[in-house]
């Protein structure tokens, strides 16, 4: 059984072999995208078991997906298959100069989006020590959202360990008091809440990280760690605070992917049961490594690469 359960959506991602826009692009290289896929992925590399939640289409992106999860370590006992509804898909262009890549992506009535309360409550959550959730399953559909409720319902009941990431994606919302008021109930469900600063400023109405960490532990959580990219985060618990400083990147070559990094960093350190602050001195440095390779996940060390790179940027 695996100790860690990532729910959301996995995409077919279609990114341009070379430069330019998108509808100039004749050929494109495929992989995987999903915030919660590149978490998993980055936890396998770590050592750690990740089952993957989620719904998949019945067609050659779903089988694709499910075969390349398997291929990376993740299981895939939870995941169900759609005969009627299809895998999302994203494209990305390439970029060069370290901005952030355009990607849209194409998921409306999407397999995933159709995966309900009903399945959640299938699910066997014996041996599982940490589920992570983040702001994207709840914003694809009402059903999703549903199953994003019960899935922290019966974690918090088996008394498991969440931690939850608002992951704001505006674009997929009816509108942004529902995200707002959406993301806030089900920070109340979370052991540990990992905001952006920027996302603080929407979810809290603030960006001064006491101010916004405050909100959020009224709400029950017994940590927030607040993201402040390249300068590092604010870590907040009831016993106090404190600023983990951030490594510089040497070049910032893709920036996707990065929040996920630090989440890996953090979720490893909580299962490996090190103090809180060293697990965001280790997201802090899986977000550097991550926005200096390009791709979603390809960046993600393995345990020996991580603490190489800790080592030598510590010395320096």
């Amino acid at each position: 059984m695996a100790n860690v359960i990532l729910f959301g959506e996995p995409m077919a991602l279609l990114t341009a072999d070379t430069p330019g826009k998108l509808e100039d692009i004749c050929h494109f290289s495929r992989s995987m995208s999903g915030a919660e896929v590149n978490v998993a992925i980055g936890l396998t590399r770590l050592g750690h078991h990740a089952q993957y939640l989620t719904r998949l289409g019945d067609d050659p992106f779903g089988r694709y997906i499910e075969g390349a999860l398997k291929s990376s370590g993740i299981g895939t006992e939870f995941i169900t298959v759609d005969p009627v509804y299809r895998t999302g898909i994203q494209l990305k262009n390439r970029t060069t100069d370290g901005s952030d890549p355009y990607a849209p992506y194409y998921r409306k009535g999407s397999a995933a989006s159709h995966i309900s309360a009903a399945e959640i409550d299938a699910l066997d959550l014996d041996g599982v020590d940490l589920v992570h959730v983040t702001g994207i399953p709840p914003a694809l559909s009402e059903s999703a959202r549903a199953a994003t409720h019960r899935l922290m319902d019966r974690a918090r009941e088996a008394g498991i360990f969440v931690t939850f990431d608002p992951n704001l994606r505006p674009a997929l919302w009816e509108n942004e008091e529902t995200m707002r008021q959406v993301l806030n109930e089900l920070a109340k469900k979370a052991d540990l809440v990992l905001p952006g600063i920027a996302e603080c400023e929407v979810l809290a109405g603030t960006a001064d990280p006491e101010k916004a960490a405050a909100f959020f532990l009224d709400k029950g959580p017994k940590a927030v760690i607040i993201k402040d990219g390249s300068d590092g985060a604010y870590l907040f618990t009831a016993e106090g605070s404190t600023k983990v400083p951030g490594y510089k990147a040497e070049k910032v070559v893709d920036t996707v992917g990065a929040g996920d990094g630090f989440a890996v960093g953090v979720i490893s350190g909580l299962l490996e049961g090190l103090p809180m602050e060293e697990g965001v001195r280790r997201g802090n440095a899986i977000g550097c490594i991550q926005v200096m390779t390009a791709g979603d996940n390809e960046g993600l060390p393995t345990t020996e690469q991580l603490q190489a790179f800790m080592e030598r940027r510590d010395a320096d």
